[in-house]
């Protein structure tokens, strides 16, 4: 049954009467006959586009078959806020939900905006299972009731959401561009033959970090910043999810100065990214990274961009331990070359470069604020 909400023509809805959980399952993906696969990890969170999935030949186990205009929802890690709508069939991680609107009671374009909400959003979360990968469960998403519009306010809510999705849309366009054209700039310059090279041995001095110990709590808890693999998400930190006291330093890491470059040489990432920073604040690092701090020749956010511009050429060279982590060994790690140049011509790129990463982080900010609208807008229409 139904229920009259208190907003006129509103009505709540068990979330069975509004979607169906369209459980399609395929044991060997190699022999679906699909071309698209999409993980979670090809989802973004807070976005429906789905700009990015992987071949059924790649993946193995289980998998859920979606069609065109289905919703797949990650019910694992809800609080991710991972759901896109397809624009082709394919299929999916288990790890997924694939839902399907039930147009007799939401329309379908309404149904994935109304995913995005912190009405659902956080239901889901609530009734999500699991510690480590909190999950949800079908049989008890099904049970949640909900409260909907009625069907012409879902369309003009649908208006006017739809808006902001395309200027989100074309944002995203925008910072793609933008970042197609960093790398063309850096491919353009780097790929130049120059008459002078250094070793990357040669372009500073190497140090090697540590992890002092971890039953010693007046090495923990400090204010200096110790990076590992996991704080290496930015270009430029200033900060990291663990910090040392000063003896913890001495005890067992090694602290950098400001400018200083950094790369993950030891750890699973290097299967597929090969990451790089700079420190703009004193910092120390672990074990699994290698800091360089460059010589008077060169400019620190040069070496970086080449760095970044060689990261393809390095993951080409990553080994693998006994016991099956991924490493650089140091021979590789200064087997390249990085042009010898003049302050001003590494200026150059560095100012050119720079205007558009610049740009890039406008156009962030801007879709930011824009989802921030969006989600402020779909949260104030849903509340019954």
């Amino acid at each position: 049954m139904t229920k009259i909400n208190q907003k006129l023509g509103w009505k709540t809805w068990r979330f069975d009467q509004i979607a169906t959980n369209v459980n399609v399952r395929i044991d060997n993906p190699s022999e679906s006959g699909m071309e698209y696969y999409v993980g979670l990890e090809h989802l973004d969170p807070d976005s429906l586009k789905i700009r990015r999935w992987g071949s059924p030949d790649d993946v193995a186990a289980t998998k859920l078959v979606f069609q065109k205009g289905d919703i797949i929802f990650g019910r694992r890690r809800a609080y991710q806020r991972k759901l896109g709508v397809a624009e082709f069939d394919g299929i999916c991680s288990a790890h997924a939900m694939v839902l399907r609107a039930k147009p007799e009671v939401v329309l379908p374009e309404f149904l994935p905006f109304f995913l995005q909400s912190d009405l659902f959003m956080n239901r889901a979360v609530e009734i999500s299972v699991g510690s480590l990968s909190p999950t949800i469960n079908w049989k008890t998403l099904a049970v949640q009731e909900f409260a909907l519009p009625p069907m012409e306010e879902q369309r003009r809510i649908i208006e006017s959401l739809s808006c902001l999705e395309k200027y989100i849309d074309s944002t995203d366009h925008l910072i793609a561009s933008a970042e197609n054209l960093r790398g063309s700039l850096m491919i353009d310059h780097f790929s130049k033959k120059y008459s002078e090279y250094r070793k990357v041995s040669e372009v500073g001095k190497w140090h090697s970090g540590g992890t002092p110990a971890r039953g010693k709590s007046e090495y923990w808890g400090g204010d200096i910043p110790w990076i590992s693999p996991k704080d290496m998400k930015l270009p430029v930190l200033n900060s990291a999810e663990e910090k040392l006291t000063a003896e913890g330093v001495d005890a067992g890491s090694r602290l950098m100065p400001k400018d200083t470059i950094l790369i993950v040489v030891r750890g699973m990432i290097l299967a597929h990214t090969f990451p790089v920073a700079r420190t703009s604040v004193p910092a120390a690092f672990n074990q699994d990274m290698k800091a360089l701090v460059v010589n008077d020749e060169y400019r620190a956010k040069y070496i970086q961009y080449w760095f970044e511009y060689s990261a393809p050429y390095y993951l080409r060279l990553i080994s693998e331990s006994s016991h099956g982590t991924k490493r650089l060994e140091s021979e590789n790690l200064f087997s390249l070359s990085v042009p010898k140049i003049s302050h001003d011509e590494q200026d150059e790129l560095i100012e050119r470069v720079d205007d558009v990463v610049q740009a890039i982080r406008e156009a962030s900010d801007r879709r930011q604020d824009t989802l921030l609208i969006k989600r402020h807008f779909l949260n104030e229409k849903l509340v019954a």
